[in-house]
This record gives structure tokens, sequence and C-alpha cells, in this order.
């Protein structure tokens, strides 16, 4: 690769990394190229991105970044996945490496804050915005159910009564 392709590539890592909320390091040792297809397609469903490239160009791009402090991760076969939103990133690489033991997430970060991979494992399991917000009107609508069945209970007693006392 020519020395003008790798400050295009740099150029364009510094670029993602100043969009992103959230990156996501990972190893992915002995993935074949159709897996990391796979892998690439399951991450550009989400909304995000994934790149793997040399960890030389990776450091540059991410000096004076905000995700400087990932720079000491790259050794390795590494894949970079950003993600313009909190979660998506961290919730496709967990799924992939589940299925697959050659993908392990490594690092990650959200912005000036570093994450540990138990982090990143516990942001990756949390619920989806969608399943969030069906479980606050869940919340909310339970407390007009149960008023609707008290104050409904005693007329339904009430006509029972009287439907008890029509047949007597």
């Amino acid at each position: 690769m020519d020395r003008s392709r790798k400050e295009e590539l740099v150029a364009e890592l510094k670029q993602q990394f100043s969009e992103a909320k959230l990156v996501v390091l990972a190893q992915h040792s002995k993935l074949g190229m159709s897996e990391i297809n796979d892998l690439r397609q399951e991450v550009r469903d989400a909304g995000a991105t994934f790149k793997v490239i040399k960890n030389t160009l990776a450091k540059l791009a991410v000096e004076g970044s905000d995700f400087a402090y990932l720079a000491e991760h790259f050794v390795g076969q590494t894949a970079l996945a950003f993600s313009k939103d909190e979660v998506s990133a961290a919730k496709v690489l967990h799924n992939f490496s589940k299925k697959n033991d050659k993908v392990a997430i490594i690092a990650g970060g959200m912005a000036d804050r570093p994450m540990t991979v138990a982090e990143v494992l516990i942001l990756a399991i949390l619920p989806s915005l969608d399943e969030l917000r069906a479980k606050l009107v869940e919340v909310l609508q339970a407390p007009a159910t149960k008023l609707a069945g008290v104050t409904q209970a005693p007329a339904g007693q009430l006509a029972r009564v009287f439907g008890a006392y029509a047949k007597a």
C-alpha cells in the first residue's frame, strides 16, 4: 500500500473516531473471509461500521481523538467497530462472538471514557430502546388497568346480587 493510500485511510479513520459514540475492539484470530464478510454485514445492518486495519494505522488515527486510550490495545489481529449510537456495535460483536469463538471483544470506549470487556458486555445485553419503551408503557398502564378492575368489581357484584334476587 502506498503512502497516499495510507494517509487516506488514517484520515477516514480519524473522521470515524470523531463521529462515533461507541468504539469496540475485537480480536479475530483465524477468521475466514466469508466469516468476516458475515460479521461486516451484521454490523452494517445494525447501523454501525466494522474495520480490519493495520495496528500502526489505527494508532495514528486514534492519536488526539477522544479514544486515544485505545492505542494500547492495538496488538495482534485487531478489528474496530464504530457506532453512532451507544449500543449497536457492542450488541452485534457480542452476539457474533457467542456464535463464533474466533472473535473476542478486548476493549471499548464511549467518547473519553474507556470501558473494560465486562462493561462492553453489560452494554451489549441491555434491552433495545423499543423494548425499554414497551416496558415503560406497561408500567404506566398497570395502575390504570388495576383501577378499572377495582371500580368495576362492585358493579359486577351488585349485578350478581340482583340476578340472584330475580331468580328467587
